[in-house]
């Protein structure tokens, strides 16, 4: 049986990792596909207050079951920046590298590199809401590398490892992102309910 799931997203490699990571019973489907294209301001101040925006909206549009991701990058030494804002670091409409050049002239001299990704997962089933949070640790790399992924992949290098997503495989870097711990939690949790 299929679970149909729709994803307040416009962001593609977002949908294709999910669609990677979640099980093949869960049919993931985009906005667009719903024939929506507009921009869901993203108002809160909190990664859970932006999926939820972002989940509550389409849902309630289109009478739909809906996912929505907010997440992003938390470096300690700028006090957990660029956070909400980690698409639009160097500013509205600013493009992956954009946010990373100012990234790392941020970071310039800065001997502590720890960060983390954070990602929430916010789903609206059935008029509930629900929340999943997921993270993975690391550091910013001293320079950047590799063009695997998309955001801030190829400045992170997650712990345990010595290059950056940007370098590490898709495989190895589904089984251990933020996003995948989040989703592992969702789907655990919604395997858990179609069974009752």
């Amino acid at each position: 049986m299929n679970f149909k799931l729709v994803v307040a997203s416009g962001n593609s490699s977002k949908l294709t990792e999910i669609r990677q990571m979640v099980p093949q019973s869960f049919e993931i489907v985009s906005m667009k596909e719903l024939g929506f294209t507009d921009d869901i301001p993203e108002t809160a101040d909190t990664f859970a207050g932006n999926a939820l925006i972002k989940a509550r909206y389409i849902s309630n549009k289109f009478a739909v079951n809906c996912l929505a991701d907010d997440s992003g990058l938390e470096v300690e030494a700028l006090g957990g920046r660029p956070g909400v804002f980690s698409a639009r670091f160097a500013g509205p409409g600013s493009s992956d590298q954009q946010n990373i050049n100012r990234l790392m002239a941020e970071m310039e001299g800065v001997t502590n590199r720890k960060a983390r990704f954070v990602a929430v997962l916010a789903l609206v089933l059935d008029g509930n809401e629900y929340l999943f949070e997921g993270f993975v640790n690391g550091t910013i790399a001293p320079k950047q590398t590799g063009n695997s992924g998309f955001g801030y992949d190829p400045v992170f290098i997650p712990e345990g490892y010595s290059a950056t997503f940007g370098i590490l495989s898709s495989e190895i870097k589904n089984s251990l992102s933020h996003r995948r711990m989040a989703l592992d939690k969702m789907v655990a949790f919604l395997n858990q309910r179609l069974l009752q």
